[in-house]
């Protein structure tokens, strides 16, 4: 599946939604992990920002189910994408691997976002659920992805 097409169907904008919440459901556990197994190489505002950075990717991912439900389609659970992440991913723990791994997360999920609202915008699909809402609920996931991005920047700038 594109996005570098316009969205055709209900089915496949649910497909893509999905992508979006496997995507949160990844980020949200490798900010947990960071946040938890990092020790005392992380500076307070960097768990901070991770222990956020979890919270935000949990709340993105209800908003997405959300639109989801309203396109009668299933979800991945969290546990499960969890599970894999803790056995397949091995977390850097310096610091500066910490922040680069948010930092890869956060820019990921905003070109993600940035991609799908271009694909929806070119459809001329009607769509199961209302097409401002499902914009301005991914406009509004997408931004605070940018705000994301920032908040890490400073943080690597600051380092140096």
């Amino acid at each position: 599946m594109s996005l570098t097409v316009p969205v055709g169907s209900d089915h496949q904008l649910a497909r893509l939604l999905q992508i979006g919440i496997v995507l949160e459901e990844v980020v949200e556990a490798r900010a947990s992990k960071h946040a938890r197994d990092s020790g005392a190489d992380l500076t307070e505002d960097v768990r901070a920002m991770l222990e956020d950075a979890a919270e935000e990717s949990a709340d993105h991912r209800d908003r997405l189910e959300d639109l989801v439900a309203e396109l009668d389609a299933d979800t991945v659970a969290y546990e499960e994408i969890e599970a894999l992440v803790e056995a397949q991913y091995e977390s850097d723990e310096d610091f500066d691997g910490v922040l680069y791994d948010q930092l890869c997360n956060e820019e990921t999920a905003y070109k993600f976002y940035d991609d799908l609202i271009e694909a929806v915008e070119a459809s001329d699909v009607e769509f199961g659920i209302d097409r401002d809402r499902l914009l301005d609920t991914l406009a509004a996931i997408r931004e605070e992805e940018a705000e994301g991005v920032e908040e890490v920047t400073e943080l690597m700038e600051e380092r140096r």
